[in-house]
């Protein structure tokens, strides 16, 4: 009998060889070759998974949760759950890390739908491979942070990182709906000079908006260090990037009447400035209202979808190559 005609032992319960080789043909060719329905909806759910753990992530923090799992990866020394002498504290904290398993389906879900178009779209499949890497790490930085025992500028690593997974994820959807191969330009220079900018500022916004929120009330734990920072001038330094974003991105939702609509930069730039004003408006109001968890959570989320936003409208400067040609002869 030839390997690939051997059975499981009989009475075993274990599929054959043969069965388990049918099995993995099925799902092979049942996986797509090409962007559809199934793929337009694992790009949006990793981009959505992505800021949710981000609104958890921050509840844990607002409620003083940090710790509520003292150790990792267990929750405490003798178990991986927790237990119910840790209290609500410890429900958060653990209830996070569960999420966590949630952005690893979705990342493996992702990759496996576009692994069978790797050479047509290269892109999908190195975007989805990054993040799908990219999640345990993020992982083992929350890892590290509480090891550190809330480290502020850990916290902020962790946060950041969650920052590159938003930005990733956002370029992810935008390359799922956009036509394969080569692109160039298909802007004014100074249109993409001025998104550019606006990307620098909003970058420098939320890298400011983190070393306040490390210099703020909220620690994670009433026992957590602190960066040491006035937060009160931090306050007024975070500012500055963000009202030159704003302005930026008026300028460039003025200019996107001017560029290609099948760009749609118009949808764009007027959703990151929507994004910009209600970041503003909540962050005004948080700093005068002594800054409660739920407008600082918001103000959390917020930040991730200014950079989803922001990369959306960079991503949208370039256009196929033959698209820009034949535009230029017209």
């Amino acid at each position: 009998m030839s390997v690939d005609q051997e059975t499981a032992p009989t009475g075993t319960g274990l599929p054959s060889s043969n069965a388990l080789a049918a099995l993995w043909r099925r799902f092979w060719t049942w996986l797509p070759t090409s962007v559809d329905r199934r793929v337009f909806a694992l790009a949006w759910a990793t981009l959505v998974v992505q800021i949710g753990i981000v609104g958890t992530g921050g509840l844990v923090r607002l409620t003083g949760s940090g710790l509520g799992c003292p150790t990792w990866p267990r929750c405490t020394d003798d178990s991986f759950v927790a237990t119910p002498e840790m209290g609500i504290h410890g429900v958060i904290e653990f209830g996070n890390r569960l999420l966590t398993f949630v952005l690893v389906v979705v990342a493996i879900l992702m990759f496996l739908f576009v692994v069978r178009m790797r050479r047509e779209r290269g892109d999908l499949f190195w975007l989805s491979l990054v993040i799908g890497l990219y999640v345990p790490l993020q992982a083992v930085i929350g890892g590290i942070t509480v090891l550190t025992n809330l480290n502020p500028y850990v916290v902020g690593l962790h946060y950041f990182a969650s920052v590159v997974l938003v930005g990733l994820s956002a370029a992810l959807v935008v390359r799922v709906y956009a036509a394969p191969g080569p692109r160039a330009l298909a802007v004014p220079r100074w249109y993409a000079l001025t998104a550019y900018a606006t990307s620098f500022f909003v970058l420098i916004t939320v890298i400011v908006g983190i070393l306040v929120t490390g210099s703020g009330p909220h620690a994670g734990d009433g026992g957590a260090a602190r960066n040491g920072l006035d937060a009160e001038f931090m306050q007024h330094v975070h500012s500055w990037p963000a009202y030159l974003t704003l302005a930026l991105t008026v300028v460039l939702l003025a200019g996107a009447w001017r560029t290609p609509p099948a760009l749609r930069l118009r949808l764009w730039t007027s959703l990151l400035l929507a994004v910009e004003l209600a970041q503003i408006v909540v962050g005004l109001w948080q700093a005068r209202a002594g800054l409660p968890i739920v407008l600082v959570n918001i103000h959390m989320v917020l930040a991730v979808m200014l950079i989803a936003a922001m990369t959306a409208v960079v991503m949208n400067l370039t256009a196929p190559v033959a698209e820009v040609e034949r535009t230029a002869d017209s």
